[in-house]
């Protein structure tokens, strides 16, 4: 009779993962990047356990969106006074500070529970193409997972 396999700590290895955004997709890079995190590129994934990677992610400046969502897509903050509801609109956001873009994408794709609040953190999301975790070696996607992109 064979068992379930469930992953413990030394069966996991963790990766560095670099992603370039510059002319991609915000959705779709989102989705992607979400699936690294969450490790389900990789054949011992299981639901409700960390076996992802960490992914950098640089150029968050330069995403595309498609239609009208420069102008239509919002995103809002509350400050809890009477009236305090703030609202800015992607292409706003994008030029004051784009790695929440995408930080609030994928942070939407992760599970909404402790687990995901502790995946959230595997992300590093840069403006440009520099980033400071060059000790760490992150391997560019497509050199990693070719089939991923």
């Amino acid at each position: 009779m064979k068992k379930t396999f469930y992953p413990k700590a030394e069966d996991i290895s963790r990766k560095w993962v670099l992603v370039d955004a510059k002319g991609r997709n915000l959705g779709r890079l989102a989705t992607e990047i979400s699936a690294l995190i969450l490790g389900k590129h990789k054949p011992e994934f299981t639901p409700g356990v960390d076996v992802g990677d960490f992914v950098v992610v640089i150029n968050a400046e330069q995403i595309v969106v498609t239609g009208k969502k420069m102008d239509d897509k919002y995103y809002y903050r509350e400050s809890k006074y009477q009236g305090g509801l703030k609202k800015i609109n992607l292409r706003n956001q994008l030029e004051k500070r784009p790695e929440y873009v995408i930080e609030h994408a994928v942070k939407g794709m992760l599970p909404h529970n402790r687990l995901g609040r502790k995946l959230n953190m595997k992300l590093k999301v840069y403006a440009g193409p520099d980033h400071p975790h060059q000790a760490q070696k992150p391997i560019p996607v497509e050199e990693l997972y070719p089939n991923k992109v």
